[in-house]
């Protein structure tokens, strides 16, 4: 069986480019027919000069043999990162003078005033209080778990208006209102100081304590 010249030529410029596997020193062997005969030969590629010497054997019929033949690659070993997670509901306190305002109205109607600092939003806020805000989704803007109702149209209007991803989520959103968003975007900025939401009697993401509320209200 003959061996194409143009396969051969690649291979032992595979092996020439390739070198040596995992740190052997011992020489890429390759089969070559030579164009003026049938017999095979083994064509070998020497080793470093700092290398060891590589074992051979002679046959009956006085030719060289080499070891067998190794694969030319070697397996890169890849790399892993982990990037920390995100600590949703931990908040910093504000530094003094910079406090900015927000009071929650929870499902009870109670009323808690809390003291923040810019760039914290709704959502991390609540947590951080123990108020009662699920935000299911970590605050990815990928469910309607976090939705707050704007009590004042003042401040709502001084918020950046909401993104295609949210409003989509907020059609989902139990309850819906003209000033309904979620607390997860809403960012707390000096203009907003003062802002007042109420947290809704539901969300679509049930909780425990909203199906009790939902049985007790039936069995009356």
């Amino acid at each position: 069986m003959s061996i194409p010249r143009p396969a051969v030529s690649r291979l032992v410029q595979c092996v020439r480019r390739r070198g040596f596997v995992g740190g052997n020193a011992a020489p890429c062997l390759v089969r070559r027919r030579f164009a003026s005969g049938n017999s095979v030969t083994n064509s070998r590629i020497p080793a470093p000069a700092s290398g060891p010497p590589v074992p051979t054997t002679t046959s009956a019929m006085g030719q060289r043999r080499f070891p067998p033949l190794q694969p030319c690659f070697s397996r890169a070993r890849r790399r892993f990162s982990v990037s920390a997670a995100a600590a949703h509901g931990h908040v910093e306190p504000p530094k003094p003078g910079e406090e900015i305002h927000v009071t929650f109205i929870d499902k009870e109607g109670d009323q808690h005033l809390i003291e923040v600092a810019r760039g914290d939003n709704l959502l991390d806020i609540a947590q951080a209080n123990d108020l009662e805000v699920e935000g299911a989704c970590g605050g990815s803007c990928a469910c309607s778990t976090c939705h707050v109702i704007v009590t004042d149209s003042e401040f709502y209007d001084k918020m950046p208006e909401p993104d295609d991803d949210e409003n989509d989520m907020l059609d989902l959103a139990f309850g819906l209102t003209e000033t309904s968003r979620l607390g997860c975007q809403v960012k707390m900025a000096p203009e907003l100081d003062g802002l007042k939401v109420k947290l809704p009697s539901m969300t679509r993401n049930l909780q425990a304590s909203d199906f009790n509320k939902s049985a007790s209200g039936a069995g009356g």
